[in-house]
């Protein structure tokens, strides 16, 4: 342990951190003592951003652990969070400590000086706090396996002592868990304390796996209910907190998960539990959106405020397409929220739309918004019409950003009626509000007139590359010229930076694009899988020929959002190599989603991964 007094002879300037030399660290380390709380708190947040930044530690972590060891005892308050600092520092799967990167590794070195130190730090076991305490035991634990021989028998028997006797359940819970560190396993499960129950629990699920023994899952959902009232919910490993590794354990295993977010909901859905677990569980299993989008419907009423039934009535809009018939009770549960002032009316309708029922209809057309007018012109196609007549009114308020987006992609869905908005689309184009998409639209579904192709020219030669390109390729659509498209993507194409958005771009020339292979085919080779991937796919829309193409993306087909788009890529070509299909079967039937959703997606990346996996294992 060591004083500010020492700072100045340990050379700083030759350590590093996150952001470069570690000059700074003396001062923040120094800063930790004033009696101004703010100084010490943004210091605090400085050590977090540089000598432990996003979990990364640095040559300069490990000097200021006895710095940091000295301050937990003299600094004016903030004990836990020096603590917390000194545990998430040394964070460290215990395997790791017998792998080749240990010794000479920054965690190495850090978990060594810790452990050093750790014998003055003890005391703070039996500090008044009950965050510090709590803190300590996550200092000890992160240590404990590394301890000398003494001071691991002295450090396991004050904690055992916590564990016996001290008065906060959450205390001995948390030293039931800093035993485990010391390899030893105690049977808990007839404790009179729900949350060293609950730890016990968890500790075997871990230890066993999914799918977890009934008495596990029982104690989980009936322990688990309910979050423990005080704020120092400290993470153990990594940024984990005690509920977000009960969460994650019991999603692991999708039965224990659904029994305990039923009863968690039943019991009143405290800290909105039940339904954050039903949402992971969509997130993490396929097929699941009948059980959870119940569960939600259940917990609509627990919620205490409205940003709980928002959440839940948000989670539904994302999901209840995915269910063949929704029932009567979900779509009038949703009609109710819909017809509120609330913030929840928005969400609510979106659902509704997205479910079908014939009543959202009148309420869009009453509150047209850009999301449910998008929404709508999937839902309702026979009411292309009445719906394109609000998208025109909407744009031509001066929609701007994704609102206007949104609703020029709701006429994409509004088959021929989409014409009838191009006056509103061409003063989008030339007042540049969603310019890009809008020139998109016309090329894709507008009308050749001289007013449109005078304003899609003089779009060509924007210096926004999005905005010439879409524009170039809309007149080649509406009037068969490709001379602007061939001179906008040769620049495209041979400039610097990143060029596999302009390779998407340029399959809507087709065959026409053939003067522009000669800047393609070097790129079939490039080192960036998402150029790679692009280029093949315009080499074959312009050559009609997958000999070079479906090797390129077969290589690059995964469970990756650019394995995503070879796949897509791939089932359009119509062609699967052999050696691919267990691939495919993977994809195709899995039980687990392999891939996370995207924001404004219209189709979830792992039900599009999993249909074309299904529609490509169908060829022969």
């Amino acid at each position: 342990m060591r004083s500010p007094a020492e700072l100045d002879h340990v050379r700083w300037h030759d350590l590093t951190h996150a952001y470069g030399p570690a000059a700074d660290v003396p001062d923040l380390i120094r800063a930790l003592y004033a009696d101004d709380g703010d100084t010490a708190e943004e210091a605090i947040h400085e050590l977090y951003g540089n000598i432990h930044h996003q979990g990364t530690v640095y040559p300069a972590s490990a000097p200021a652990v006895p710095f940091l060891a000295h301050a937990v005892l003299h600094a004016p308050g903030r004990r836990d969070e020096l603590l917390m600092l000194l545990a998430v520092l040394a964070d460290h799967d215990p395997e790791d400590t017998e792998s080749p990167h240990w010794p000479g590794s920054s965690v190495a070195a850090i978990c060594a000086e810790l452990a050093r130190v750790l014998p003055e730090l003890l005391p703070c076991l039996a500090d008044p706090a009950r965050a510090v305490r709590r803190a300590a035991l996550r200092v000890v634990a992160t240590v404990a396996r590394l301890l000398p021989a003494e001071v691991r028998a002295t450090a396991e028997h004050r904690v055992d002592e916590l564990y016996a006797t001290d008065p906060v359940a959450v205390v001995r819970a948390d030293a039931l868990v800093a035993l485990s560190r010391f390899g030893r396993e105690v049977e808990a499960y007839d404790s009179p304390f729900t949350e060293v129950r609950l730890a016990a629990a968890m500790l075997a699920a871990e230890r066993s796996g999914p799918p977890y023994e009934k008495r596990l899952v029982d104690v989980l959902a009936e322990d688990g209910a309910e979050p423990d009232p005080g704020g120092d919910d400290f993470p153990w490993t990594g940024t984990w907190s005690s509920d977000e590794h009960l969460t994650r354990l019991l999603t692991r295993d999708v039965d224990a998960g659904l029994t305990a977010a039923a009863r968690w909901i039943a019991a009143g859905d405290l800290g909105s539990r039940g339904s954050w677990l039903g949402r992971d569980i969509l997130e993490t299993w396929r097929d699941r959106e009948p059980q959870v989008l119940g569960l939600l419907l259940a917990a609509l009423p627990h919620q205490r405020d409205t940003r709980g039934s928002a959440r839940c009535l948000t989670t539904i809009s994302e999901w209840v397409e995915r269910l063949p018939e929704p029932g009567a009770d979900l779509r009038d549960t949703l009609h109710h929220y819909a017809h509120t002032q609330e913030e929840t009316a928005a969400p609510a309708l979106l659902a509704l739309v997205r479910s079908r029922d014939p009543r959202a209809l009148e309420l869009v057309l009453r509150n047209p918004g850009p999301q449910t007018l998008r929404a709508a012109a999937t839902s309702f196609p026979e009411a292309a019409d009445r719906l394109v007549a609000l998208v025109r009114r909407t744009l031509a308020d001066g929609a701007t950003g994704n609102e206007a987006i949104a609703l020029i992609e709701a006429l994409a869905r509004s088959g021929t009626a989409a014409r009838q908005a191009q006056p509103e689309l061409l003063d989008c184009l030339r007042t540049r509000r969603a310019a890009v998409v809008a020139a998109r639209r016309i090329g894709r579904g507008g009308v050749a007139t001289p007013e449109t192709t005078s304003l899609l020219y003089e779009a060509a030669q924007s210096t926004d590359p999005s905005l010439s390109a879409a524009a170039a390729l809309a007149l080649h659509q509406l009037t068969g010229d490709a001379d602007p498209a061939l001179r906008v993507f040769e620049g495209l194409l041979s400039g610097q930076g990143p060029v596999h958005w302009h390779l998407s771009s340029l399959q809507a020339l087709g065959s026409a694009a053939a003067p522009l292979l000669p800047l393609i085919e070097p790129l079939l080779t490039a080192r960036y899988e998402w150029t790679r991937m692009a280029a093949a796919e315009a080499h074959h829309k312009v050559t009609g020929s997958p000999q070079r193409a479906v090797p390129i993306l077969a290589a690059l087909i995964g469970a990756t959002p650019v394995g995503l788009c070879a796949l897509r890529a791939l089932a359009a070509i119509g062609q699967v190599p052999e050696e691919l299909r267990p691939t495919l079967r993977s994809f195709a039937f899995s039980p687990l989603r392999l891939l996370p959703a995207i924001p404004f997606a219209d189709v979830h990346p792992d039900e599009e991964l999993r249909t074309l996996a299904r529609s490509l294992l169908s060829l022969t």
